[in-house]
């Protein structure tokens, strides 16, 4: 580990991502850590941790950004002692919160929706990961319904937001930490990394919550697109077979009319879309 983005969402993250990643780095984002080491994480946010978990956890990285990293970047620091750390921050904290109500409107789309709704992993790392950080930072979950608008109390919003920065510039080692704007550019990230300046412009990613876009290419999007997909059919499937059943036997008579065959198929399908299958 040679970097730590401290920075919480909505300051930069999907650009300090495409940053690093340009300079070289390997990189893990908030995807990669709520999917690759999305069991790991359940376990620290209900069991705890040890400086140990990180070190196992991110031995082969050069680089971390976003949630839920970004919340245990002292408890990563321990683990890799050498690693620099940067501090993202939006120009003011209402410019902040202005970001984070775009990223939640863009959450609340259909398409994000089912795509939650019917992808196990997606699912799993919401509503055990993403909902607990959000409580604890930030005073909400971030998904509250699949049906309703998602919501935050601003206020609390902002307190999470300040309370986590003052934590960072307090306890951070003065001579590893940059507090860093992505509106800056590239000099002073690449002469705090001590790495040559690229000669292409800097990378400004996700503008307006437009992340779903960006990431269509990503192996791991693909990879919980394809088990929504998936998903989808094998409850079409089984939405079939309880209907014609239903058409020819009688909704009271349809237990009794399925073959012990045919009960256990649709359990198979039933238990593979379950969070746990």
């Amino acid at each position: 580990m040679k970097v730590i983005v401290a920075g919480l969402p909505k300051t930069g993250t999907k650009s300090m991502n495409a940053a690093l990643s340009q300079l070289g780095f390997v990189v893990y984002d908030a995807l990669e850590h709520l999917v690759l080491t999305q069991n790991e994480y359940i376990d620290i946010l209900h069991k705890g941790w040890s400086t140990e978990d990180f070190r196992r956890m991110y031995q082969d990285v050069d680089a971390i950004v976003d949630v839920p990293a970004c919340i245990f970047w002292d408890e990563i620091h321990k683990a890799f002692p050498d690693a620099k750390i940067i501090l993202t921050l939006r120009e003011n904290e209402d410019i902040w919160w202005n970001s984070l109500l775009h990223q939640l409107e863009a959450n609340d789309k259909f398409q994000n929706k089912i795509t939650q709704l019917l992808s196990p992993t997606f699912r799993r790392a919401v509503s055990e990961i993403l909902n607990v950080i959000g409580m604890v930072v930030f005073g909400s979950p971030f998904n509250q319904s699949y049906w309703k608008k998602s919501k935050m109390n601003e206020q609390m919003a902002k307190k999470g937001y300040r309370s986590h920065n003052a934590y960072v510039m307090s306890t951070a080692p003065k001579d590893k930490l940059l507090i860093y704007q992505c509106t800056e550019g590239w000099e002073p990230l690449c002469r705090f990394l001590e790495v040559p300046i690229p000669e292409s412009p800097f990378p400004h990613k996700n503008i307006r919550g437009n992340i779903s876009q960006e990431l269509q290419d990503d192996p791991i999007a693909i990879q919980i697109g394809k088990e929504a997909f998936w998903s989808l059919i094998k409850v079409t499937l089984v939405t079939g077979v309880v209907t014609y059943c239903s058409m020819k036997y009688g909704a009271m008579n349809i237990a009794n009319a399925m073959s012990n065959q045919t009960k256990g198929l649709l359990q198979r399908i039933w238990l593979s879309f379950s969070p746990s299958g």
